[in-house]
């Protein structure tokens, strides 16, 4: 019955990390905005050539920092296919599908075994929906952060300059490179902000989709079917992209931090990261993509959702 549970959370997750790619790609891009270019280029004066080969040497103007104005998701998604064709949309889509595999398969399947562990004859309270997401979204986390890492760095690394850009081929060169240029830790760069968002994330997600739906079904306001599903899924997913996206910004910075032999890295840790995100760029800051995050995390948990409810009519007989 638990192996289930595995793999019916596992199909849905992989189904609707697939289909909604393009948005995540869009919500990672618009959190990194904001953020200082690696080795910015100086413009530097050439000197002044005279007829006789003497020369006279400018010094450099003092160049003053650009603030590039903020792009809303639309914007970031067409300059996206200009600069780097359509295919860019899914730019590191198999890291999504093994981090769904090890990350999603792992939360829903626990989550399930949680559930059916801790109800009695009856739903189980809202307190121990959040106990339960919080067990299975830090322990999935923990699971599936190398796959996390590299479907950031995979997302974002068309914003770079083609000479500063990592071109990892795949998931699996991905990983590899990492391992071999930044050691095995660098897999788990960011774990601590994974877990407590996954945790955060499950915990908002699934507890509030089963407390939603049984709401609607106590209440007669609609039958058992597609239009219950969608409702209670996408309630869910709200829930979740207000909980979670300011963790999700500065786990999406930390974990696409360049860190360069004997230079010191852009931030020592989380709570680094979140200080100087908000002295630079104010504590809205932290809600950057959130369009981007409700538009990828609504229809996400809906897909999510709806396959998973298909899924188990399909595998009830199992």
């Amino acid at each position: 019955m638990g192996l289930k549970g595995f793999a019916e959370g596992g199909i849905a997750s992989i189904i609707a990390g697939c289909s909604t790619h393009p948005l995540d790609l869009i919500k990672v891009r618009m959190q990194l905005q904001g953020e200082p270019s690696p080795n910015p280029v100086h413009n530097l004066r050439p000197a002044l050539a005279f007829q006789n080969g003497s020369s006279i040497h400018v010094s450099p103007a003092p160049q003053t920092p650009q603030i590039k104005p903020r792009m809303g998701p639309i914007a970031v998604g067409v300059r996206l296919v200009q600069q780097e064709g359509v295919a860019a949309l899914f730019s590191g889509v198999s890291a999504t599908v093994l981090r769904q595999t090890l990350y999603s398969t792992t939360r829903m399947g626990l989550y399930d075994v949680l559930k059916q562990k801790w109800s009695t004859g009856g739903n189980m309270p809202l307190s121990r929906k959040i106990e339960a997401g919080l067990i299975a979204g830090g322990i999935g986390a923990a699971v599936g952060n190398p796959a996390d890492v590299a479907m950031v760095r995979m997302q974002a690394d068309g914003r770079l300059p083609p000479a500063q850009r990592r071109n990892y081929k795949s998931v699996v060169d991905a990983l590899s490179t990492m391992v071999k240029r930044e050691g095995v830790t660098s897999l788990w760069r960011g774990s601590s902000l994974t877990v407590n968002r996954a945790m955060l994330v499950t915990a908002s997600q699934l507890a509030s989709y089963d407390q939603f739906k049984e709401m609607i079904l106590e209440k007669g306001l609609m039958r058992d079917g597609l239009g219950t599903h969608v409702t209670a899924s996408f309630a869910a997913g709200f829930v979740a992209a207000v909980a979670t996206n300011p963790v999700d910004v500065i786990k999406t910075r930390v974990m696409n931090m360049r860190v360069e032999p004997g230079a010191e890295a852009p931030y020592s840790g989380a709570v680094d990261c979140a200080l100087k995100t908000v002295r630079a760029e104010g504590p809205m800051a932290l809600y950057k993509g959130f369009i981007p995050t409700i538009s990828r995390q609504g229809p996400f948990t809906v897909v999510l959702f709806v396959t998973l409810e298909q899924v188990r009519k399909l595998f009830k007989d199992f």
